[in-house]
């Protein structure tokens, strides 16, 4: 089938940090900040939302529309599974390169930063999602959480915490280590393979509710053959089976069966409800 093709870009993290949580209001969920979505359906138009995406979901009662908007402005449930795998199975991001592909809300790619990550890059298909959902949530969480994912000084609090949102003051260093894309997978792999920076290769890349729609999985497997370090691995969260859009993990691990390039393992598998697994991803 015939995909458009989303070209990529990355967005550049402004300077003045109090601009990125203008106008938005944060929830919290296991300790992590993120940006209340009902809130941005409500405020995000114009440029803000230059795609459209907010409009047409809230218009058309859809998480998905094909090759307009991909689920990022939702947090997936299969995203909370694969942060209890990283406690469960106690998995080192220290010094670690991580991509967030697909990433929406940043959850996963947050995770990472907290677990001392030397570099994380965040990818959704929309700009919007990276600009009013992925970057804020970033940002609130690298300022509440300067000190534990800082450069582990002034670990002395000099005053109680107000109870005012926090302010952006200048620009965290572990903002440092992120880098934000917007584009369609094998553009984003294009984007970030013939950059003038050297492209080095992700020793973890963590993906959630991405193999949906079994038309992107060339797209999806090409990527990770592309960016994933040798000796890397994917953590990929899924769905057994996706009603409607017909995809699910048993029919991606069979398509990478086929292309003989990577070997899979399920590490889990969570049968409340509709059935999830967590397969791991690695070179033969």
């Amino acid at each position: 089938k015939n995909l458009s093709v989303k070209a990529a870009k990355e967005h550049s993290i402004p300077q003045d940090l109090n601009k990125v949580l203008e106008n938005k209001v944060m929830e919290t969920v296991l300790d992590l900040s993120y940006v209340k979505l009902s809130v941005v359906e409500m405020t995000c138009s114009g440029d803000a939302d230059s795609e459209g995406i907010v409009s047409q979901s809230v218009s058309s009662h859809s998480d998905l529309i094909p090759g307009v908007y991909e689920g990022g402005l939702k947090i997936w449930e299969c995203t909370f599974d694969l942060m209890d795998y990283f406690s469960e199975a106690e998995i080192e991001f220290t010094n670690k390169s991580v991509l967030d592909l697909g990433c929406g809300a940043g959850l996963l790619g947050i995770v990472a930063l907290q677990g001392e990550a030397a570099r994380v890059h965040f990818q959704d298909y929309n700009s919007t999602v990276i600009d009013e959902i992925t970057l804020p949530n970033v940002v609130a969480n690298c300022i509440s959480e300067g000190r534990r994912m800082g450069s582990g000084k002034d670990t002395k609090a000099s005053k109680p915490p107000s109870k005012r949102p926090r302010k952006a003051e200048g620009s965290p260093d572990v903002l440092k280590r992120c880098r934000f894309f917007s584009g369609e997978w094998s553009q984003v792999s294009q984007l970030l393979l013939n950059s003038n920076k050297p492209c080095l290769k992700y020793d973890i890349i963590l993906t959630s509710e991405t193999i949906y729609n079994p038309d992107y999985y060339s797209a999806l497997h090409d990527t990770l053959a592309q960016l994933l370090d040798r000796n890397g691995r994917v953590y990929l969260a899924s769905k057994v089976h996706y009603f409607g859009v017909g995809g699910g993990i048993y029919l991606f691990e069979k398509f990478i069966e086929d292309k003989n390039v990577f070997r899979t393992r399920m590490v889990k598998t969570i049968d409340q409800g509709l059935q999830r697994c967590i397969m791991e991803i690695a070179f033969k």
